[in-house]
C-alpha cells in the first residue's frame, strides 16, 4: 500500500480533496496529515476524516530530525505539500527521491519562488494582465518552485477578472487534476490528467 502523507499550512481544501479521492482506493492512502500550523483548519479536516495529525515546529522539521522520524515510523511512502509554506529541508529529499509533490497555482517557471503562494500570485498574474495562468504539479527539490514539472493545467484570464475570481478558476483545476495525478505517477502510469 502507498501510503501518503499530506503536509498542509492553511485551511485544507486540497488536502480534503486529496484524502476524498483516496478514501477507498485499493493502492493508496492518505495516512497522515502534518501541519507546521497548530491553528490550521487542515487539522478539523483531518479529524473529520479520522486521518491522523502531527503537528510539528521548524525546529522539529529542520534540526532534530523527528519529522522524519515520524514520517519513517508511520511508514509513509510518499508526501504531498498542499498549501505547505516552508522549504522542505534536504534530508527529506534525500530520503523521499522524487516522492514529494507539490502544486503551484500558476504555470511555473512563472510567477514562482520564494513569497509567491496563494492570492500573491494571483494578484501579480491580474496586474500583469495575463491572458492565461493554471496550474504546475511539479517534484520538490531544494528550492522553492523549481523542482521537474510533472502536469500542466490552463484557465483563461479574463481582463476584467478581479483576483479572487482568477483564484476560484485555479483553485478548480487543482481539485479536478492534483488528486489524478498523484494516482498516475504513484502508480507509474502514463500522465494524462485524465
Amino acid at each position: 500500500m502507498n501510503k501518503i502523507a499530506i503536509f498542509a499550512s492553511g485551511s485544507g481544501t486540497n488536502a480534503q480533496c486529496i484524502a476524498e479521492y483516496f478514501h477507498q482506493h485499493k493502492e493508496i492512502v492518505v495516512s497522515h496529515i502534518f501541519s507546521n500550523n497548530p491553528q490550521a483548519y487542515v487539522l478539523k479536516r483531518a479529524e473529520k476524516m479520522n486521518i491522523p495529525a502531527v503537528v510539528f515546529t521548524r525546529e522539529q522539521l529542520y534540526q532534530t530530525g523527528e519529522v522524519l522520524m515520524k514520517l519513517k515510523e508511520a511508514g509513509i511512502t510518499h508526501i504531498v505539500l498542499a498549501g505547505f509554506l516552508w522549504l522542505i529541508p534536504l534530508s527529506l529529499i534525500q530520503a523521499y527521491p522524487r516522492r514529494i509533490f507539490n502544486i503551484h497555482p500558476a504555470l511555473l517557471p512563472a510567477y514562482g519562488g520564494k513569497g509567491m503562494y496563494g492570492m500573491k500570485v494571483h494578484e501579480a498574474v491580474v496586474k500583469n494582465r495575463e491572458k492565461e495562468t493554471g496550474i504546475t504539479i511539479h517534484y520538490v527539490n531544494a528550492e522553492y518552485d523549481r523542482g521537474d514539472i510533472i502536469f500542466q493545467a490552463v484557465c483563461p484570464v479574463d481582463e476584467k477578472d478581479t483576483p479572487e475570481e482568477v483564484a476560484q478558476k485555479v483553485h478548480s483545476l487543482e481539485y479536478k487534476y492534483y488528486p489524478r495525478i498523484l494516482e498516475q505517477v504513484i502508480l507509474g502510469r502514463e500522465i494524462t490528467g485524465n
